[in-house]
């Protein structure tokens, strides 16, 4: 975290600083001023005892900083040869504390940052999950919204078409309705026609039958006056009357049948518009209703759409500052997690080298510390019994 980080900086600088003190303090002019200044009571009294075993411990302690670049024991070796044992072993001791701390600080720090890591990861895996099925939603209801909004347009071109229909047939019904009337009257006018020249011949004819009766019965009386002349005859109906008359009847039936004719073919185009009409309606009913449909439909896919990309741009901000936050884990952590073995490791020499030099001061033998340390390592075991009585 941002406070580890910051101590991590004040401590790296701390070491660099008591690094070039130290620099400063090692030399020879500076350590027999020093000598000089604090300890006179040292050069007046020769307690010689002491003053080798503390610097046995400062020898075997600059051995081990130098050994592990560490400036904090390399300050303290140099310590060892000016102060007294009493502030010498508490400087030890806290410095092991210190080193203590520090050491179960990195651990947690490790641990946080392996559980951020793996929180991090999953947590980015999740929201990549969902931001593929979101943009996979939001595919289909783009397809879906286009789908629906050409089944209108087509619902609505064919209501459209419908509608022209419907006023086409109505125009051609209304010229085939006056037709009707056209052609009725004509036939209703020639039966008209026919029947007055059939009544006028049936008239003419029923009075000349009457006539040719009167002449027989005067026949059979003697004639008055001269006799007619040779040839004459008397009136009788022509025998061609009785065709015409009845031509005229048939053409008279003919029209009557027409007529009949005309009516029913009308009345049939008539129920046939009315069905049309009928039916045309119903589909444009049927298909405004399924415009209705999807028309509300669509509009919650519309809105679903809306907030699928919202939840989208939700879900690519999350990735973002996940995105963000991996980043500076990475600045937070990758040197903890990169060298922590290492710095474990260094610590725990420190410490250890610090118990043994409080084991030399407490009396242990120097010259077996002093070979474990050249050697590298194994010192730890070989201070194991000395510390139970140094401390």
């Amino acid at each position: 975290d941002k406070e580890w980080e910051e101590r991590q900086k004040t401590r790296q600088q701390e070491m660099k600083a008591v690094s070039e003190a130290l620099a400063v303090l090692s030399g020879d002019d500076a350590h027999d001023l020093f000598t000089r200044t604090f300890n006179p009571a040292l050069l007046q009294t020769g307690s010689s005892d002491q003053d080798s075993r503390r610097q046995q411990a400062s020898q075997m302690l600059g051995k081990v900083a130098q050994r592990l670049h560490s400036p904090r024991l390399a300050t303290l070796a140099y310590q060892m040869k000016l102060d007294a044992f009493t502030r010498v072993k508490k400087a030890i001791d806290d410095m092991i504390a210190q080193l203590l701390k520090e050491k179960e600080d990195e651990i947690k720090h490790k641990d946080f940052c392996t559980g951020e890591f793996n929180a991090n990861q999953l947590h980015t895996e999740k929201k990549e999950r969902e931001e593929q099925d979101i943009t996979a939603k939001i595919e289909d209801l783009d397809m879906n919204i286009e789908e629906l909004g050409k089944a209108i347009e087509g619902l609505k071109k064919e209501i459209a078409e419908m509608q022209v229909q419907l006023k086409r047939a109505g125009e051609d019904r209304e010229k085939e309705n006056q037709e009707f009337q056209t052609v009725v009257a004509d036939q209703r006018e020639t039966q008209k026609l026919l029947k007055a020249a059939l009544q006028v011949l049936s008239d003419f004819y029923s009075k000349q039958g009457s006539a040719a009766s009167l002449a027989q019965q005067k026949k059979r009386q003697e004639p008055a006056g001269p006799a007619p002349p040779a040839g004459f005859e008397t009136y009788k109906k022509s025998s061609a009357s009785g065709g015409v008359m009845g031509l005229l009847q048939q053409i008279i039936n003919d029209a009557k049948a027409m007529e009949a004719e005309t009516l029913r073919a009308e009345e049939d185009a008539q129920k046939a518009y009315e069905d049309f009409v009928k039916d045309t309606n119903a589909s444009i009913t049927a298909k405004t209703k399924d415009i209705v449909n999807k028309s509300e439909i669509k509009a919650r896919a519309e809105g679903d759409l809306v907030e699928a990309k919202e939840s989208k741009e939700g879900i690519v901000l999350e990735l973002e500052q996940l995105s963000n936050y991996n980043a500076q884990l990475h600045s937070s952590c990758d040197f903890v997690l990169k060298n922590f073995d290492l710095r474990q490791t260094a610590r725990d020499e420190e410490v250890e080298a610090l118990r043994q030099a409080k084991a030399i001061l407490s009396g242990a033998n120097f010259e077996e510390f002093l070979q474990a340390v050249e050697a590298g390592g194994g010192a730890g075991q070989l201070a194991s019994s000395s510390l139970r009585g140094a401390e």
